[in-house]
């Protein structure tokens, strides 16, 4: 019997059933376009189990003289000119969050840092306790300190009392993704290209997120 088979059984883990009232706010920064596509597909996983989606990013920090030096740079600020800047009052909407960041030397971008340094009020009054959590990132390559973004992330998420749902090894889309099992996180290549296929990964994981959160909100009531 194959290590698939094993944990897994004849069949993958059961899809949640649709569901209509977690609220699910997925938080992305994104300079070249892959993590706003991973918040997408997040956005459409979670949209199938019918939960409430809000796709926001965080605040842009870098100067747009920096910006306007850098082609892809500059059109992914384009692109997502429509999206709503996160802010504490959709933190404090939502029943779960799915932050997608690529990496920065091993930890999350100064942007996402920023943000939620700035939460320290809806901390101090108790409303990111229990909110379940997720995390997605990207590098440039396979051990550019994918694992220790989502780690770095997710350490900011214990202080705030949230719950941290991870993929783990859930479904086999998460081996077909790479294998991460902090959260999906996926490799691009020098013209800016994802090299693994994690669609699916991220749909999963949007789904799981949603699914532990309506087992949070069901125990609270």
């Amino acid at each position: 019997m194959s290590f698939l088979s094993k944990l897994f059984g004849s069949s993958t883990i059961k899809e949640p059933e649709k569901m209509t009232n977690v609220k699910l706010a997925v938080v992305f920064y994104s300079m070249g376009g892959t993590n706003y596509q991973l918040a997408k597909w997040a956005e459409e996983g979670a949209k199938e189990t019918g939960a409430e989606v809000k796709i926001l990013k965080v605040q842009e920090l870098a100067p747009q003289s920096v910006i306007e030096g850098n082609e892809v740079w500059k059109a992914t600020v384009d692109a997502t000119k429509d999206v709503p800047v996160v802010t504490s009052d959709d933190i404090e909407w939502a029943d779960a969050i799915i932050f997608s960041v690529p990496t920065r030397f091993g930890n999350m971008p100064s942007q996402m840092k920023q943000f939620l340094d700035t939460q320290g009020g809806l901390w101090a009054s108790g409303k990111t306790v229990n909110k379940v959590v997720s995390a997605m990132t990207s590098a440039q390559n396979p051990h550019g300190g994918q694992e220790a973004t989502l780690l770095s992330l997710y350490t900011s998420m214990m202080h705030w009392g949230a719950i941290i749902a991870t993929p783990g090894y859930t479904d086999p889309v998460i081996f077909g993704a790479g294998g991460n099992p902090y959260g999906t996180s996926v490799t691009v290549d020098q013209d800016g290209k994802m090299i693994e296929d994690v669609q699916a990964a991220v749909k999963h994981q949007a789904k799981r997120t949603v699914q532990v959160a309506e087992w949070v909100k069901k125990g609270n009531q």
